[in-house]
C-alpha cells in the first residue's frame, strides 16, 4: 500500500476514535444528568427543594446556559415560572427577569407548545422562531437553542422544565426521550409527596383512633383522637404498656389478638374496653395489621360504646318486631288475596259492558270505574308483591318473550363496560334453541347482566362471551343451559365453592382492586333456583372462568312465525373477516340463517387474498363484513384498499368495532363504506343494514319548505359557534345571514370556552371534533362553569358528523341540549334556533324530511300503512284515557314488527318502546312515544305508487 493509502486509513481511524470518543462523551453526559436528578430527588422533601437542583444538574451535565421551571395553574389556565438557574457564565439578567414575569396559555411559547401537547419540544434557534414571545430578549442576551419537556403524571402535565444554550443546536431525539422519562420521574415524586402530605393530614384528623403500636406492647404514634376519646394525653398514652389501659376482663382477648396479628394475620378485628381519665370505660372496635419487618402494628379503633348500650335495647325488641313482621305479612298476603278475587270480577264485567252499546254518559261512567279498577288492582297486586318478599315468598313471572331479544339488550346494556376496556363482548344463541319461550325475561336478564358484569369487571383483556344452548344433560325442550365465559383472572378452586353464597368474593386483595358487596351471585343463584336450574363455575387462575347455569323454560307447540325478509338473502356471497373467532362463528351463524353463503378470513391479508381469488375466478363477493380492529391490516386499511382495487370498488362493504371510536363512523363514509356497526350486533340491525344497503335507497335531494328566516316573532340571539372548518364555518353563516341573529365563531373549544366566560350568550353551536380542546370537553367544563356560579344554563346544540343514536347520547351526556347530525339542512338549523328564540329549550335532534324509497314490491302498500299508522296514533290517546293498556301493547308490538319490513325503521323503534312504556304502565312515557311518532308521521315524503 502505498504511503497516501496508509496516511488515508490512519485518518479514518482517528476520526472513528473521535467518533467513539464523542459518543461516549454524549452518553456520559446523560447519564451523569440522569443520575443527578435521582439523587436530587431522594434527599428533597418538595419540588421546591428539588427544583434547582435539578436545574442544575442538567445544565451543567448537558452543557446549557440556563434552565426554568413552570408549573400550571388550573384556575388562571396558565404556566407560572416558579425556579430558574443560570450558570456562573449566564449574564442574561434581563432574560431571566423577564421569564420570572412572563405567564403563557397552552400553546403559546416553548412552555405552552409541551403543556398543549404533553411532549417535548425542541427549536434549534429561538431567534428566528415566530411562536417565541421572548426572542428579542434572548437574541439580545444571545441566547440561541432551547428545549423543553413536560412533568407528567399520567396524561396529566403538572408543570415544564425548559433550557436554554448559546449555540444553535439541532434536535436531539435520543435526549428528548431521556427527559421525557425524566419528566415522568418527577410527576411520580411530585405525586409521592402528595400522597405523603394527603397521608399526615388524614392522620391527624381522623375521627378515628388511629395508632402505630410495637410488637413489645408500647403506643409508638397516636393521633389527636385518643385525647378527645379517653381524655388521657399522648405523652401519658405512649409512657405506659397499652395493656394498663385495657379492661381487666378484655386483656386475655386482647393478648390473644395481638399473638394473633404478630403470628402475621393480614387484618383481624376484636373489640374491647378501655379506660378513660375519669374512670369511665369505654367500648372499642379494633382494625390491625402488622408490618413484620418492623415489628409495627398498624391499627384502627372506633368508639362503639353507644352502640353497644343501643344493642343491649335492640336484642330484646328484635323478636318481637320480626313476630310483627311476620303477622304483618301474613295479613297483606291474605287481605290481598281476598280483595283481588271480587277485582277481577268487577273489572272483568266492566271490559264485558264497555263492549255493550251504551249513551255517551254511561260510556263516562263506565269509562271512569274501568280506569280506577285498573288503578286499585295494580294498588293490591304491588302489596301483595311487598308482602310476598317480605315473607319470602317470592314467585318469578311466567310471560312470553322472545329470548334471543333478552340477550341482545342484556349485552347492549354491558356493552359500553366492555368496550371501555377494549373487551369483545358477543353472545351466541345455537340455531336449535327454541326462540319464544315462556319465563321471567326481566329475572334472567338480570342474572345475564350479573354474570357478563362480573365477567367484564375481572377480565382486563381479551373476550367475554354469552352462549345458549340446550342442556346436554335433559331432555326437555326448555331445559336451556347459559354460559358467561371470560378471559380474566379466574376464580382460585378453593373458593369455587363458596362463591355463590352471601358477602363471599375470591380473596381480600380482589375485593380491595375490584370491589363490590359479594351479593350479586348470592341473588343470581336465588334467581335460577326459582327457574327450577342450578349455576355453577368452572375457572384457572389466569386462565378465565365459565359460569354456567340452566332454566326450565315453557316453549310453544307451533313457534311464531319469523318475519319475512324484505329481500332474499339466499346465495349471497359474503366474506366475513375477523380476527376473533368466536366473532366469525356468531356472524357466520347469524347469515347462514338467512339463507347467505359465507366464507371467512382470519386477518385483512387473507381477507384480500380471498377477495381478489374470488375477482380472477368470476364469483364476486357481495357483502363483506370488516372488523375494525386486526392485527396487521386493520379493516379501515383493507376497505381502503378494496375501493381502491378496480375489480372490487362496487362491493358493499360493513364495518363492524367493538369500541366505537370516536371518527370511525365519519372515516367509514370517508373510504365509502355502507355501514358502521358498534359490537355485540343485534340481529334485527345486521338484517336492516344489509337489507338497506343491498335492496333499499333513500333520496335526499327533494326540497322541503323552509321556515321563514324574518319571522318578525322571532327574537334576536346572541349566537356562539364553534367549529374549525372554514367551510362549515361559511355554511352556517351563510343560513343565518338574513336572520336578525348575531354570531360569533371560534375555531376550537377552548377559544369558544374563553368567549363564553367573557360574555353572555343565548346560544352555542358546538362542533364535536376540534383541534386543542374538543367539543365535549369543551361543553362539560361550560356545565360546570355555570354551575359553579349558579347559572342558567345556556342552551347548546351539538354539531356533529356522528350520526348513531350513541353519539347522540354521548352529546347529551356531555351536557348539550340538542344533537345535529352533519350535513344539517338550513330548515333542520333555522327551526332549532327558532325554538330557542320562542325560549323552547330543544330536548332532541328535530327530524329532517324523510323521503321513502321501499322495495318496489310494497310501493301499492305504503300509503295504507302510513295512513294506518296515523289512526294508531288517536286510538293510543284514546286507549290510555281508558287504561286500556292492552289495545296499546297489540299496535305497539304490531309497529315493532312490521316498521322495518315496510321501510320505517324508526317505526319499529317506537313500538319496542312503546311497548316497553306498556309493559311498565308507563303512561307519561307511551304520552311521550305516541308524540313521537305522530312528529314523526307528518315529516315523512311518501313515494308515488
Amino acid at each position: 500500500m502505498s504511503p497516501a493509502g496508509e496516511l488515508q486509513q490512519f485518518r479514518e481511524a482517528v476520526e472513528r476514535l473521535e467518533r467513539q470518543a464523542a459518543e461516549h462523551k454524549r452518553i456520559w453526559e446523560r447519564l451523569a444528568a440522569r443520575d443527578a436528578v435521582t439523587q436530587a430527588l431522594a434527599r428533597s422533601a418538595s419540588l421546591a427543594d428539588a427544583a434547582p437542583l435539578i436545574l442544575q444538574a442538567i445544565c451543567e451535565s448537558l452543557g446549557w446556559q440556563m434552565g426554568a421551571l413552570w408549573t400550571t395553574d388550573p384556575h388562571a389556565g396558565v404556566l407560572r415560572c416558579v425556579e430558574t438557574w443560570d450558570g456562573p457564565s449566564g449574564n442574561i439578567p434581563q432574560f431571566e427577569a423577564i421569564t420570572r414575569q412572563s405567564t403563557f396559555p397552552p400553546g403559546i411559547g416553548i412552555p405552552g407548545r409541551v403543556w398543549s401537547t404533553r411532549q417535548s419540544c425542541w427549536i434549534p434557534d429561538v431567534t428566528r422562531d415566530a411562536n417565541f414571545p421572548r426572542a428579542p430578549v434572548a437574541a439580545k442576551e444571545g441566547l440561541r437553542a432551547s428545549f423543553g419537556f413536560p412533568i407528567l403524571l399520567g396524561d396529566a402535565v403538572l408543570g415544564v422544565m425548559e433550557f436554554f444554550s448559546r449555540e444553535i443546536r439541532q434536535p436531539d431525539d435520543e435526549l428528548l426521550r431521556m427527559l421525557g422519562a425524566m419528566g415522568s420521574q418527577i410527576g411520580q415524586f411530585i405525586e409521592r409527596k402528595r400522597a405523603e402530605d394527603v397521608l399526615d393530614r388524614f392522620f391527624s384528623m381522623s375521627l378515628d383512633m388511629l395508632c402505630i403500636a410495637g410488637f413489645d406492647g408500647y403506643f409508638k404514634r397516636l393521633n389527636p383522637a385518643w385525647e378527645r376519646t379517653l381524655g388521657y394525653t399522648v405523652a401519658e398514652l405512649t409512657a405506659a404498656p397499652f395493656l394498663d389501659f385495657v379492661h381487666p376482663e378484655d386483656r386475655h382477648a386482647t393478648v390473644a389478638a395481638t399473638q394473633k396479628i404478630s403470628a402475621g394475620f393480614d387484618v383481624i378485628s376484636f373489640e374491647n374496653r378501655y379506660r378513660c381519665r375519669d374512670g369511665s370505660w369505654k367500648w372499642l372496635l379494633w382494625t390491625a395489621t402488622p408490618l413484620q419487618s418492623q415489628q409495627l402494628i398498624y391499627a384502627a379503633a372506633r368508639d362503639i360504646t353507644e352502640r353497644k348500650l343501643a344493642e343491649d335495647k335492640i336484642r330484646g325488641l328484635k323478636e318481637t318486631a320480626e313476630s310483627a313482621s311476620r303477622a304483618k305479612s301474613d295479613f297483606l298476603a291474605r287481605m290481598s288475596h281476598e280483595i283481588r278475587t271480587p277485582m277481577n270480577a268487577i273489572i272483568g264485567m266492566a271490559d264485558l259492558l264497555w263492549e255493550t252499546p251504551l249513551n255517551p254518559d254511561q260510556r263516562e261512567y263506565v269509562r271512569i270505574f274501568r280506569r280506577a279498577g285498573s288503578t286499585l288492582l295494580n294498588l293490591i297486586n304491588d302489596i301483595l308483591d311487598l308482602s310476598k318478599i317480605e315473607s319470602g315468598h317470592m314467585q318469578l313471572e311466567e310471560i312470553d318473550f322472545d329470548l334471543a331479544e333478552i340477550l341482545e339488550k342484556a349485552c347492549e346494556i354491558m356493552a359500553v363496560r366492555a368496550h371501555e376496556k377494549g373487551l369483545e363482548l358477543a353472545w351466541r344463541m345455537k340455531p336449535d334453541v327454541p326462540t319464544n319461550v315462556t319465563g321471567d325475561p326481566d329475572r334472567l336478564r338480570q342474572v345475564l347482566i350479573n354474570l357478563a358484569g362480573n365477567a367484564i369487571k375481572f377480565t382486563d383483556r381479551g373476550e367475554v362471551v354469552v352462549l345458549v344452548e340446550r342442556d346436554p344433560t335433559g331432555s326437555e325442550p326448555g331445559l336451556l343451559r347459559f354460559s358467561v365465559s371470560d378471559t380474566g383472572v379466574g376464580v382460585p378452586e378453593d373458593v369455587r365453592a363458596r362463591i355463590f353464597e352471601s358477602f363471599v368474593q375470591a380473596d381480600t386483595s380482589t375485593t380491595r382492586k375490584y370491589g363490590g358487596t359479594g351479593l350479586g351471585l348470592s341473588i343470581a343463584k336465588h334467581f335460577v333456583e326459582l327457574m327450577n336450574g342450578r349455576i355453577w363455575v368452572e375457572s384457572a387462575p389466569g386462565q378465565g372462568s365459565t359460569f354456567h347455569f340452566t332454566a326450565n323454560f315453557g316453549t310453544h307447540a307451533e313457534p311464531k312465525p319469523a318475519i319475512p325478509a324484505p329481500i332474499d338473502l339466499k346465495g349471497l356471497r359474503t366474506l366475513v373477516v375477523d380476527d376473533n373467532a368466536t366473532n366469525r362463528l356468531i356472524l357466520r351463524e347469524m347469515l347462514a340463517g338467512w339463507g347467505a353463503s359465507i366464507e371467512e378470513a382470519d386477518g385483512g391479508e387473507r381477507g384480500l387474498a380471498a377477495l381478489e381469488r374470488a375477482e380472477r375466478e368470476g364469483a364476486r363477493f357481495e357483502l363483506v363484513l370488516l372488523d375494525s380492529r386486526m392485527p396487521g391490516m386493520d379493516g379501515f386499511q383493507l376497505g381502503e384498499l378494496i375501493q381502491k382495487h378496480p375489480g372490487l370498488a362496487n362491493t358493499t362493504v360493513l364495518m363492524l368495532s367493538s369500541d366505537n371510536r370516536s371518527g370511525d363512523a365519519a372515516r367509514c363514509r370517508g373510504l365509502g363504506i355502507s355501514a358502521y356497526l358498534v359490537k355485540p350486533v343485534r340481529r334485527s340491525d345486521l338484517l336492516a343494514v344489509v337489507q338497506t344497503t343491498l335492496g333499499m335507497s333513500r333520496a335526499t335531494d327533494e326540497k322541503m319548505p323552509e321556515p321563514s328566516a324574518t319571522d318578525p316573532a322571532t327574537k334576536p340571539l346572541r349566537i356562539l359557534l364553534a367549529e374549525d372548518s372554514e367551510d362549515n364555518l361559511f355554511l352556517i353563516r351563510s343560513y343565518l345571514r338574513d336572520t336578525p341573529h348575531r354570531v360569533d365563531e371560534a375555531v376550537n373549544g377552548e377559544v369558544a370556552l374563553h368567549r363564553f366566560q367573557s360574555a353572555p350568550y343565548d346560544l352555542v353551536l358546538m362542533d364535536l371534533e376540534m383541534p386543542v380542546m374538543d367539543g365535549r370537553s369543551s361543553v362539560r367544563t361550560i356545565r360546570e362553569w355555570e354551575r359553579q356560579r349558579g347559572l342558567k344554563p345556556t342552551p347548546i346544540l351539538a354539531l356533529t358528523a356522528h350520526a348513531l343514536p350513541e353519539d347522540a347520547r354521548k352529546s347529551l351526556d356531555a351536557g348539550c341540549n340538542g344533537h345535529l347530525t352533519k350535513p344539517i339542512l338550513k330548515k333542520t338549523l333555522l327551526e332549532a334556533v327558532r325554538q330557542v328564540s320562542a325560549g323552547q329549550v330543544p330536548s332532541q335532534q328535530p327530524y329532517e324530511s324523510e323521503i321513502v324509497v321501499p322495495d318496489v314490491r310494497l310501493r301499492p302498500l305504503i300509503a295504507g300503512y302510513v295512513c294506518s299508522r296515523r289512526r294508531d296514533v288517536a286510538t293510543i290517546l284514546a286507549a290510555l284515557e281508558s287504561s286500556d293498556f292492552e289495545t296499546i301493547r297489540s299496535l305497539a308490538h304490531k309497529m315493532k314488527g312490521t316498521g322495518t319490513a315496510y321501510g320505517f325503521a324508526r317505526i319499529t323503534e317506537i313500538g319496542a318502546t312503546l311497548e316497553q312504556s306498556v309493559a311498565s304502565a308507563n303512561t307519561e312515557g307511551i304520552r311521550n312515544q305516541t308524540g313521537e311518532l305522530e312528529r314523526y308521521l307528518n315529516e315523512v315524503s311518501l313515494p308515488d305508487a
